[in-house]
């Protein structure tokens, strides 16, 4: 797989993380008391209450070859519809479409699109995924159903301030594919996601920062993202400027006339 697989996927993830708290009390500590399923059904509960989301994001991206500032536009219809616009200076760069029935992107830098099912997102992830756990991962939910038998948590001090933070692992790693993840103690919301590929020489790190509340929900003001791939290394920042609910939005998505379907194969 080239480095470009995992530009698109870390532009996929880029986009938002959010949810609420509405079962058990966070705290600024990790509670070294709370059990595996406690914490687990927390996290589940956490859940967005919307029909229509927007936003708008700055997105600073780098590779070896290329450094670039990108606007980023957001839409979905919950459950149904998922909508990404890449622009500079307002010319669209490229568009991604992602429904229950597949995923669709073009690039207007090269005249190329692809259209497919799940499986181009699940060979960048190393694992089977639909649309409810893309869903899921963009809001910053957990896209395995975890079971509490099946993993270990931990109370954490991770960072420089030495932040408090919930850590999960699976008590059973597949040695290709090495998972880790950090929750927050205060809105049990998604800090940090690992995953190591050794035998590819991969590894997926996704952190997101403080999170706001809107509307009861928490939603982050930055994601940080850093994808190896061998010697190669993207990263990309984003910083949230603009986050509005169940506006009246629209989904527009056409691949141009005379663009050639890439092949990830």
């Amino acid at each position: 797989m080239k480095s470009t697989h995992f530009v698109i996927l870390a532009f996929l993830l880029c986009t938002l993380g959010c949810g609420s708290t509405k079962a058990i009390k966070g705290s600024v500590i990790a509670d070294k008391n709370l059990s595996t399923k406690a914490l687990l059904n927390a996290h589940k509960t956490a859940s967005q209450e919307f029909n229509t989301l927007a936003a708008r994001m700055q997105v600073k991206y780098q590779t070896p070859q290329q450094s670039q500032s990108i606007t980023t536009s957001l839409r979905i219809q919950k459950d149904a519809i998922i909508w990404i616009k890449a622009s500079v200076l307002g010319v669209t760069l490229s568009k991604i479409l992602i429904t229950p029935q597949g995923f669709a992107f073009y690039e207007t830098v090269g005249n190329s699109y692809f259209e497919g099912d799940f499986s181009f997102i699940s060979d960048m992830l190393g694992t089977q995924i639909n649309f409810d756990q893309v869903q899921s991962l963009l809001l910053g939910s957990s896209i395995l159903d975890i079971k509490p038998s099946a993993v270990t948590t931990s109370p954490v001090l991770v960072g420089q301030e030495q932040s408090s933070k919930y850590r999960v692992t699976p008590k059973k790693q597949n040695l290709n594919y090495m998972l880790s993840m950090l929750f927050n103690p205060d809105n049990f919301m998604v800090h940090q996601v690992q995953i190591l590929q050794p035998q590819s020489q991969k590894n997926l790190l996704l952190q997101y920062g403080p999170y706001q509340e809107i509307e009861d929900d928490y939603y982050p003001t930055q994601l940080g993202i850093l994808a190896l791939e061998e010697q190669e290394k993207t990263s990309i920042f984003v910083r949230y400027k603009k986050i509005d609910l169940n506006p009246r939005v629209g989904f527009p998505f056409t691949i141009p006339e005379g663009y050639t379907q890439k092949s990830f194969k």
